[in-house]
């Protein structure tokens, strides 16, 4: 089986995507095969009459990689709610061996496979099992994105708390700017602050780039902001990468 990390958010619209799919770029440009997966998709948007993720083509791009839907977005939901909510109402259940069997068929092939959740870790998928239990079933480490600014070290330490508890390995942490704006002293000491607090290392900051958009498929810059702001260490231990 191939390698892989899973991409968790503090919160809804902390801009996992565009970190996922920064990582994928990467890798890509160090001459690693990567694939990228989004196991749940809820809010998706019709697009010719089939609901599609913009979440996964970004990744899809990033990576420039051609899969069947199935394996990598095995479900697509319409409903901007949690997994099991959204599939409720399409009446269907999430079956976690699907996503499962896919990600093991996309980690046969691929070097590395970046898996992309829903929310946070405590979002349920069913009505007893959440992404935490997914990510303990799959076997991969986690990678945390959080928000840069005011509010990001109590949800940080609480998402690193669950993870650790549940026996997660926490590879590192990236802070994300999702808005436009100059760094204060708030934004300038959560890095310190959250990585004296958990224990675990805060990779970087990115900063905001209105080059990028998940909505219209738009990378930007995002690998180079990758390779500039993150300390990378932890990844190129995991998968050793060319030196430049």
């Amino acid at each position: 089986m191939g390698r892989g990390i899973f991409i968790t958010g503090t919160d809804t619209g902390v801009g996992k995507t565009v970190i996922a799919a920064g990582l994928a770029a990467y890798l890509k440009s160090q001459a690693i095969t990567v694939a990228a997966m989004k196991p749940v998709q809820t809010g998706a948007k019709k697009v010719n009459g089939r609901l599609e993720s913009e979440d996964l083509r970004l990744l899809l791009r990033a990576a420039s990689l051609e899969e069947p839907l199935e394996i990598t977005n095995p479900y697509c939901l319409e409903l901007p709610a949690a997994p099991s909510l959204a599939a409720r109402v399409a009446g269907i259940k999430i079956d976690p061996r699907r996503i499962i069997e896919a990600h093991h068929n996309l980690a046969a092939r691929y070097q590395v496979v970046i898996v992309e959740g829903a929310g946070g870790l405590m979002v349920p998928l069913s009505d007893n099992y959440t992404l935490v239990d997914l990510i303990k079933q799959l076997k991969l480490p986690l990678v945390i994105v959080a928000r840069a600014n005011l509010g990001t070290i109590n949800h940080t330490a609480l998402t690193v708390s669950c993870a650790q508890s549940q026996g997660i390995r926490v590879e590192g942490i990236i802070l994300n700017h999702t808005q436009a704006g100059n760094d204060g002293i708030v934004e300038e000491n959560n890095p310190r602050i959250i990585q004296q607090l958990t224990g675990v290392p805060v990779c970087g900051v990115i900063p905001y780039s209105a080059d990028i958009s998940v909505e219209e498929t738009r990378l930007g810059n995002i690998a180079d902001l990758i390779d500039k702001h993150l300390n990378l260490s932890w990844l190129k231990k995991l998968w050793p990468v060319k030196q430049k």
